[in-house]
Order: C-alpha cells, then structure tokens, then sequence
C-alpha cells in the first residue's frame, strides 16, 4: 500500500508558532502509512492578485504552493485566530488553491482544518471560517476532522505539543478519518 501525503499549510508566520509546533506533533505521530507534508512559509506567497495571475507568469512561491496541493492527496490547514478568523496568510493561500475557477488545486481536494489559540474555546471560529473558504473554493471538507486546542500560550509555553499526551491522543484521532476518505476514494 502506498503512503497517503497530507499537505499541510500552516498559517501563522511566527518562527515561534504554536499552530507550527501543533504541525510538527501531526507529523510526529502520523501512522507509517501517512507522509505529512509541512509547507514553506505562507507569508512568502505574494496576496492573491488576478493581474499576476496568468500563465507562465505565476509568482514562484505561488507555483510551488499549487503544485505541492495538485501532488497531495489531502489538504490539512492549521490555523490559529486572529481577531475571530483565520489569518490572512492562510485565507491568500486559499485565495491562490481556489484558482483558475472550478479547476484550482483545491478542487474536490480532501481538506480538513485544526489549530490552537490562546482563548478557551481553541480557535473554532477560526478554524469554521477557514472550514468555510475551502469548501467555497471547492475542496471536499472533512468535517467530522476536529482538534481545537485551547490556552496556547500557557499550555505550549514551556512543553511542545508533541509531549503533551492529551494532544498526541487528539492529534491520533484525526488520521482515521484523514485517510478513511483516502480508503473511499480507491475503493470507488
């Protein structure tokens, strides 16, 4: 059986990030028959800008960005929030997956959406709005793939997710239904 690759776009830029480390945890523990895939830095990718937008003129980090998420079978976005949404690196990363229309990288694309934040409820809106503009720019949104982790900044200011045991066992939960929709897809 061959390894199932999970993109993942993490959308704080901070060198620090919480949602960066959360990333790292997902890599760790992701079972033998799962490569993921941490993507370079969002905050390299120019803002979504149709007038640069065009064939062969396709700003580098963009291309790469695109063809990272046609080469992977799932998208996973980890997000923190910022003033009750995603930030504006992941939403631009969005912005360029959802393009050219109805045939973007994003199309049809598995994608499931977790993070943490320092408030209690972990970033749910967040996570809902990024939920949301992935499903409109046609991705197959995972929606029973859920981890909200609150507190950050007191939680993961002296342990990295990745020893933090409530996390990983959370973190462990969200590979069955990653790659059940995988198990679907080549039953069909």
């Amino acid at each position: 059986m061959s390894k199932s690759t999970v993109l993942t776009l993490v959308g704080s830029l901070r060198a620090d990030s919480h949602n960066k480390k959360l990333a790292e945890a997902i890599q760790l523990n992701a079972p033998e028959n799962v490569d993921v895939q941490i993507h370079g830095s969002l905050g390299n990718i120019p803002f979504y800008n149709e007038d640069i937008d065009v064939e062969g003129q396709v700003p580098a980090e963009a291309a790469a960005l695109r063809a990272a998420a046609a080469d992977a079978d799932t998208i996973l976005l980890v997000t923190p929030e910022h003033n009750g949404t995603m930030p504006a690196s992941l939403k631009n990363a969005i912005d360029w997956l959802s393009r050219p229309f109805g045939a973007g990288a994003l199309s049809g694309k598995p994608t499931a959406v977790v993070g943490t934040a320092f408030g209690q409820f972990g970033g749910v809106w967040a996570q809902d709005e990024a939920r949301k503009a992935a499903g409109i720019a046609g991705a197959k949104v995972l929606e029973d793939v859920k981890l909200a982790v609150p507190g950050s900044m007191i939680r993961f200011a002296e342990l990295h997710p990745k020893d933090d045991a409530e996390v990983v066992e959370q973190i462990k939960g969200i590979f069955e239904p990653l790659t059940a929709v995988q198990d679907e897809e080549a039953a069909a």
